[in-house]
C-alpha cells in the first residue's frame, strides 16, 4: 500500500506515544555544555532568547537557559491556541455552516430571503458551497424570489489582530470573519459576507436554481428556519493546519471560536481568556504568557520556554487529546514546515514540533524520538533567520544524538 506524505506523518506522530523500536543511550554528561555551545550563534543576543530540555523518562531538565524570560513566540503562539481548542472544544469538534430562510414556500419557488450563516469555518471553501447547493437543490425548489444574504455576525467585526502591523492583513492572513471563504475575492475587508453570499448564489445557479434578489450581508432573523447544513472537517484535523502547515488564518478562526464558548461574539479577546484558563487547569505556568491573537503575529504575544515545554508535555500525556495534539506537530524530514529541513539522521522522522519565524522571533517547540520536550525562542531586531534556524537545528541534532 502507498502511504501519503500526510498518512507517515501521522504514523510517526502516533509512534512518539505508543513508543519505538529504537534504543537511546543515556545522555553524555557533557551534554549540557553541548546544547548551550550549540545555541551560541552570531547575531543571537543571549539575553533575548532561552531554551530548555527535559528528559521525559525521568523529568530531569538536562539544558535550561532564561526558562521563565517572557519572549515574542512567532507562530509557536499556535501550540496554546491549539491545545486549547482540543482540550475546549474536543478532537471531534465540527463547524457548521448553513442555510436558513424567512419566507415560505409554494410549489418549486421559495418566496422570502435566504442567509449562509458562517460559524467560523476556518476550511469552508467552494466544495462546501457546491455541496450546500446540492442539498439545497434536493429540496425541490428551483426559483428563490428574493435575496441571498451572507451572516457573518458570530464573530466580531475585527477582521485583524492586535498589534499586527498594517500588511498582514490580506498577506499573512485573509480577514477574520465568521463567514469566509477560501479563494473567494472581496472587495474589502469587511467584504467576506456578501462575498460568500454571491459565491453560494453562483453554486445554486449551477444547480439550475434562479435567484431574482442581488446578494447582501444581513443578519439573519432569529425565527429563519433551517433548510440545510454543512460541517468541516473534525477539529483533529484542523489543529494540523495551524501546527504542522502553521496556518495563521486558521489559527485565528480557531481563538474567535474559542471566544464564542465564553462571550456572545466570538473575539481574540474572549479566546485568549479561554485559553488562559484551560492553561491554567492544566496547570501550565502562566507567569511571562500573554496571549493577543492566534498565530503569533502580534507584537504582544509573550511565551516562555517554561510554558511551551509544559504545554507539550501535558497535550501528550491527556489521553483524552494526545492522538491528535501530536499529529498536529510537523515531522522532520516528512511533513509541514519541517519537510524539508532536519531531513538527514539522526533526526529525519525522530523530531516532531512546532515552528516559528517573524522578523522579530523564531522558535521551535517539540520532541526527540519519545526521550525529550525542547522549546526554543530567539528575539531580535530582527532576529538573524538563518543563524536562529540553524542554531536550533544544531540543538535538536545533539539532543537525537545523545
Amino acid at each position: 500500500m502507498r502511504r501519503t506524505p500526510a498518512l507517515v506523518a501521522t504514523l510517526v506522530a502516533v509512534a512518539f506515544v505508543a513508543g519505538t523500536a529504537s534504543t537511546t543511550t543515556a545522555a553524555p554528561r557533557d551534554l549540557e555544555a553541548t546544547l548551550a555551545n550549540a545555541l551560541r550563534a552570531p547575531g543571537i543576543d543571549p539575553r533575548n532568547a532561552a531554551a530548555i530540555a527535559v528528559d521525559l523518562r525521568t523529568g530531569q531538565t538536562v539544558y535550561s537557559s532564561n526558562p521563565g524570560r517572557s519572549l515574542l513566540p512567532a507562530s509557536a503562539e499556535k501550540l496554546p491556541v491549539s491545545f486549547a481548542a482540543l482540550r475546549v472544544l474536543g478532537p471531534r469538534h465540527r463547524f457548521r455552516t448553513e442555510v436558513v430562510g424567512a419566507g415560505a414556500r409554494s410549489g418549486s419557488v421559495w418566496r422570502g430571503n435566504l442567509w449562509l450563516v458562517g460559524f467560523g469555518d476556518p476550511t469552508l471553501d467552494r466544495a462546501d458551497l457546491n455541496r450546500l447547493a446540492r442539498k439545497f437543490a434536493a429540496t425541490g425548489i428551483r426559483n428563490i424570489a428574493g435575496r441571498v444574504f451572507g451572516d457573518d455576525t458570530h464573530f466580531d467585526r475585527r477582521r485583524d489582530g492586535l498589534g499586527w502591523k498594517s500588511s498582514y492583513l490580506g498577506i499573512e492572513s485573509r480577514p477574520i470573519a465568521a463567514l469566509s471563504v477560501a479563494g473567494v475575492r472581496l472587495t474589502g475587508v469587511h467584504g467576506s459576507a456578501v462575498a460568500a453570499a454571491r459565491a453560494y448564489v453562483e453554486a445554486l445557479e449551477r444547480r439550475g436554481i434562479s435567484v431574482s434578489g442581488r446578494s447582501g450581508s444581513r443578519p439573519a432573523p432569529p425565527a429563519a428556519l433551517s433548510i440545510v447544513f454543512d460541517l468541516s472537517v473534525p477539529l483533529s484535523t484542523i489543529v494540523r493546519q495551524l501546527n504542522g502547515e502553521s496556518v495563521n488564518f486558521a489559527a485565528e478562526m480557531v481563538l474567535k471560536e474559542l471566544g464564542s464558548t465564553a462571550a456572545p461574539r466570538g473575539s481574540s479577546a474572549a479566546g485568549a481568556r479561554v485559553v488562559r484558563s484551560a492553561l491554567r487547569a492544566a496547570g501550565v505556568p502562566l507567569a511571562g504568557v500573554r496571549i493577543a491573537d492566534g498565530s503569533g503575529l502580534s507584537r504582544f504575544d509573550r511565551l516562555t520556554v517554561h510554558a511551551l515545554s509544559a504545554i507539550l508535555r501535558v497535550g501528550a500525556a491527556d489521553p483524552a487529546i494526545r492522538d491528535a495534539f501530536m499529529a498536529s506537530l510537523a515531522v522532520a524530514g516528512i511533513s509541514g514546515t519541517l519537510e524539508r529541513r532536519l531531513d538527514v539522521r539522526p533526526t529525519r522522522g525522530q523530531v516532531i514540533a512546532k515552528t516559528g519565524t517573524t522578523s522579530r522571533a523564531s522558535a521551535l517547540a517539540g520532541f526527540v524520538r519519545r526521550r525529550y520536550v525542547f522549546a526554543i525562542l530567539q528575539n531580535g531586531s530582527p532576529v538573524p533567520y538563518w543563524t536562529a534556524r540553524e542554531a536550533q537545528d544544531r540543538f535538536v541534532t545533539a539532543l537525537a544524538r545523545s
